[in-house]
């Protein structure tokens, strides 16, 4: 019996599965993918809805489903339930999303659901309030919670007067809204206009078209002068690099530490250096900062570096939550790693490891199909089809050390963030001094 770990199978190259894309009647960008290794149809519905205030936008994402001029929300949940299939809606600062699934034989029973519930949904009163109420109860649960708490006033600090400064609205806000504003809102916003839909699965790629133009034809011919074309969301504003702010909790024995720098988008030629960058640093449980704050000092069990590639913009955030005796400590070592990071050129040994890691979870985001169909929309709101996986792939493959250490020291620079800590101010204050000027805040 062996007790040597196996070397990690060649390399091999991303396979890709065909897309078809095609702009239906009313302006819904629609990207078709076959898959007939299960026989389900996932499908991703995005409809544009800036500029609204978050608390109305998420209520109308809760209740949409609750009931159409034909059926009930019970009625609604035994359809699906009937054709093995799910729906559920969201939002964000740029979007109204529907997704769901069922058995692919039973595609146009689920798009009939969807037809109704984008041209008859009705909010009736009982659901709709038992739905803001629990909206409300969840978001004062929430309010006690750091991440919550330093998120919220790190999107303020950030982005102040663009509409991704308040995504997290107040249990009051929610309350304060009517069902005659989400149904006003439904009537002007939940329309096809510039509305995207993906769809992968075990499909008829002969005939899907028809079928999407036919089901959702009504949708198309619903429209009304009530209709609002919603405005582009803007850039993100270029945030000013900061010194440390300290959010004071009184009494707290953890403390939230954010720290925040400007990233590029997808389509910079140095997106690839940038996402090695980012793995080596923080990126996954194999990268120098989980080494060095979980595995090395114990500070904390789930420090992390993500970058988000939004529509408006794309950041850098890194994440440790900490206990409050060693929060300045903690920090000093999310700066030492930032330092190396620029000084030394990564070896070929830890970049080999990471780009087999971030080759891999490309494979793995897009082995199933409602990853794929994720996947998918996600490329779309920025612009991008899935072919960009495979260039992304081919750039990943060039990336050298000298690229890793370029980009770090362009990128991660200190002098351009931003750091956000929720914690006590009283035990935190002083020892963080020595690290920068810092300023504290008593309220979010």
């Amino acid at each position: 019996m062996t007790t040597m770990i196996p070397q990690l199978a060649p390399e091999t190259p991303l396979v890709l599965p065909e897309a078809v894309c095609r702009v239906l009647p009313g302006g819904i960008s629609t990207t078709v993918v076959r898959r007939a290794s299960v026989p389900i149809a996932e499908m991703r519905l995005s409809i544009p809805m800036t500029h609204i205030e978050p608390a109305l936008a998420d209520l109308l994402a809760s209740t949409i489903t609750n009931g159409t001029k034909r059926s009930s929300l019970r009625g609604i949940a035994e359809r699906l339930q009937s054709i093995g299939g799910s729906l559920h809606a969201g939002s964000s600062p740029d979007q109204l999303s529907i997704s769901g699934f069922c058995l692919a034989s039973q595609l146009p029973a689920w798009l009939d659901i969807l037809g109704e519930l984008l041209t008859e949904a009705t909010f009736p009163a009982d659901p709709f309030h038992v739905e803001q109420e629990r909206i409300s109860d969840s978001i004062s649960v929430a309010e006690q919670q750091p991440d919550y708490l330093v998120n919220r006033r790190l999107n303020h600090r950030l982005w102040e007067g663009h509409p991704y400064a308040h995504q997290h609205p107040s249990a009051g806000e929610i309350k304060a809204v009517t069902r005659d504003d989400v149904e006003k809102l439904y009537r002007e916003r939940v329309h096809p206009d510039r509305a995207r839909l993906v769809v992968v699965g075990d499909i008829d790629e002969a005939t899907i078209f028809d079928l999407l133009t036919d089901k959702l034809g009504a949708w198309v011919e619903n429209v009304t002068d009530e209709v609002v074309v919603s405005d582009p969301m803007p850039p993100l504003p270029q945030f000013a690099p900061s010194g440390i702010e300290i959010v004071d909790r009184p009494g707290s024995v953890q403390s939230a530490i954010r720290v925040v720098f400007p990233a590029i988008d997808r389509r910079h030629p140095d997106n690839a250096a940038q996402h090695l960058a980012n793995l080596i640093y923080g990126g996954y449980f194999s990268s120098r900062l989980v080494l060095n704050l979980r595995e090395e000092k114990g500070y904390g069990y789930t420090p992390r570096s993500i970058i988000d590639h939004s529509p408006a913009g794309t950041y850098q955030l890194i994440h440790a939550d900490v206990a409050t005796e060693v929060t300045s400590l903690a920090l000093r070592e999310v700066h030492h790693e930032l330092r190396r990071m620029a000084e030394e050129t990564v070896g070929e040994d830890e970049l080999a490891k990471t780009r087999q890691y971030a080759l891999g979870a490309l494979k793995i985001g897009t082995s199933a199909n409602s990853s794929l169909a994720s996947f998918i929309s996600s490329l779309a709101s920025c612009g991008l089809t899935l072919d960009y996986l495979a260039s992304h792939t081919e750039r990943l493959l060039a990336v050298t050390p000298a690229d890793v250490r370029r980009v770090a020291r362009e990128r991660l620079n200190l002098d351009r963030s931003v750091t956000v800590i929720l914690g006590e101010a009283e035990s935190i204050e002083a020892p963080l001094r020595a690290l920068g000027d810092v300023t504290v805040a008593q309220s979010i």
